[in-house]
């Protein structure tokens, strides 16, 4: 400092001050406002989220920066402040935190289908449309002799056991089968605690069956001879929602932006840009908002 004082004198010195200050305060002006999103794995793994958050930033000029986690660690990231919005699916625990105050509104946003994956070949012959039947043959296959007369053979189930809203819709699955996984879980049933993309990556390596989502399992390159096996059932319909932190609770959340997000997703160019997103030509997300 006391060369640049000899250097400059009292006059320059307090021009160098006045311009350092002012481009401070053009680069925070020109800082680019973001927010940070918990979010489920399908919408990274699925690809929609390269396709729609440019178009966000585009109409606001605000940055999404992605975590992408499952559903229930996106939300214990929002009780913990650490997210200014969720984009998440797995309804029964999104109105939970909505009443435990942590968010003042959940906002259907968009919905696709989950589909159970496994060998074309199906050893435990479960190809049709009811989810329930499915689950419940796959139960029995582990305990049958494949010389029986039903034919099934056992076969291996790989669950993400990640409590995202991928596992939350499985275990609801087979408890409409009927089948009590905390009592005893199905031969071959094994618990990766991972994403969708690896869980289908052990499923496609192992030849077992797995639930997933339509979206990532169509952006899915390692498939081997995997194929969708079950599917069409409306118990496999998979609802997304969106919801702003409530600055109640974290008053350093960005409220005023992720609302912006929030309000755009559901308006007609949010809606618009999630419909265009398609993967081979077929659309992956049906949007559905109620404003």
């Amino acid at each position: 400092m006391d060369l640049i004082c000899r250097t400059l004198g009292p006059a320059g010195l307090g021009l160098a001050l006045l311009l350092t200050a002012a481009l401070g305060s053009a680069q925070a002006q020109t800082a680019t406002p973001s927010i940070v999103m918990a979010s489920t794995t399908s919408t990274e793994q699925s690809g929609l989220f390269g396709h729609l958050l440019p178009a966000f930033k585009a109409a606001s000029g605000t940055d999404v920066r992605v975590v992408a986690l499952g559903t229930g660690q996106a939300l214990d990231m929002g009780r913990r402040g650490d997210a200014d919005i969720l984009f998440v699916h797995d309804q029964p625990a999104e109105q939970k935190f909505v009443a435990e105050g942590f968010s003042l509104k959940r906002l259907p946003v968009m919905v696709n289908d989950f589909v159970l994956i496994g060998p074309a070949a199906d050893p435990a012959k479960l190809r049709g449309k009811d989810i329930a039947a499915a689950l419940r043959k796959l139960a029995s296959a582990g305990s049958t002799p494949a010389s029986t007369s039903t034919g099934a053979a056992s076969a291996g189930f790989v669950s993400r056991g990640d409590k995202s809203g991928t596992h939350a819709a499985e275990l609801r699955y087979w408890q409409l089968a009927g089948i009590d996984l905390a009592a005893a879980k199905p031969a071959g049933y094994k618990a990766c605690g991972c994403g969708m993309g690896p869980a289908l990556n052990i499923a496609a390596s192992t030849g077992a069956y797995v639930l997933a989502d339509r979206g990532t399992w169509l952006n899915f390159k390692n498939r081997a001879d995997l194929a969708v096996l079950v599917e069409g059932d409306a118990r496999l319909f998979n609802q997304y929602g969106v919801m702003v932190v409530n600055p109640a609770k974290h008053p350093h959340v960005k409220v005023a932006l992720a609302q912006a997000f929030a309000d755009w997703v559901v308006a007609p160019a949010g809606q618009a840009a999630i419909a265009g997103y398609k993967i081979g030509g077929e659309q992956v997300f049906f949007p559905n908002a109620v404003r």
